[in-house]
């Protein structure tokens, strides 16, 4: 009997709580019918036209950080730099094929740790015994080439980042025109540079 009384108390609570949440509902719609649209219209002022230097840049300088930093290049594809999102997706590629290269290694310098190999089974007076050379693989060489794979980790983590911090800037500056001239004379080269504001 107890757990039916539970049963029908906990309905009918459920009924009350429906109920006062139709009629707030009720009350609210009723409320909002009372409100009348303003009978007068406001006519939008006459916009001007659109100069150059108020047109907003395809990305903006935190989305095109955090595009570049998930997928080094795209940002600078985006804003029209093509050679340096090639140049992010060049060293990109590389440092990703480096470390599945000195991963290759790791895995090669533990697999051998253990191995010997056997020099000569004669010893000097003619007796037979075994000589064997020291392991090829021992335990620092094993670490030495687990640090080439956290050096190209740590190079591939500071493309994200460079490449990154250059679509940051190139968003803030995509509308600078700037024309840069090396030119080589007799006497050197010469590099020079042309801003306009």
């Amino acid at each position: 009997m107890t757990r039916k009384t539970a049963l029908l108390a906990t309905r009918a609570a459920r009924r009350v709580g429906a109920g006062i949440t139709l009629l707030g509902l009720v009350a609210a719609f009723g409320a909002a019918g009372a409100q009348r649209p303003d009978s007068t219209r406001v006519r939008s002022a006459p916009r001007a036209a659109t100069t150059a230097d108020s047109m907003k840049p395809p990305l903006s300088p935190r989305r095109a950080f955090l595009y570049s930093a998930l997928i080094p290049g795209s940002a600078q594809s985006v804003l029209g730099r093509h050679k340096a999102a090639t140049v992010m997706l060049v060293i990109e590629a590389m440092s990703i094929a480096m470390i599945r290269e000195s991963a290759a290694d790791v895995r090669e310098a533990r697999r051998m740790s253990g191995d010997s190999v056997v020099s000569s089974y004669v010893n000097a007076t003619g007796g037979l015994d075994t000589v064997k050379t020291p392991r090829r693989f021992d335990t620092p060489y094993v670490h030495v080439r687990q640090s080439h794979v956290e050096d190209w980790v740590a190079f591939l983590v500071a493309n994200h980042l460079f490449s990154g911090a250059d679509a940051f800037v190139a968003a803030n500056l995509w509308d600078v025109p700037a024309q840069l001239q090396i030119r080589v004379g007799p006497d050197g080269a010469r590099v020079g540079a042309k801003l306009t504001w």
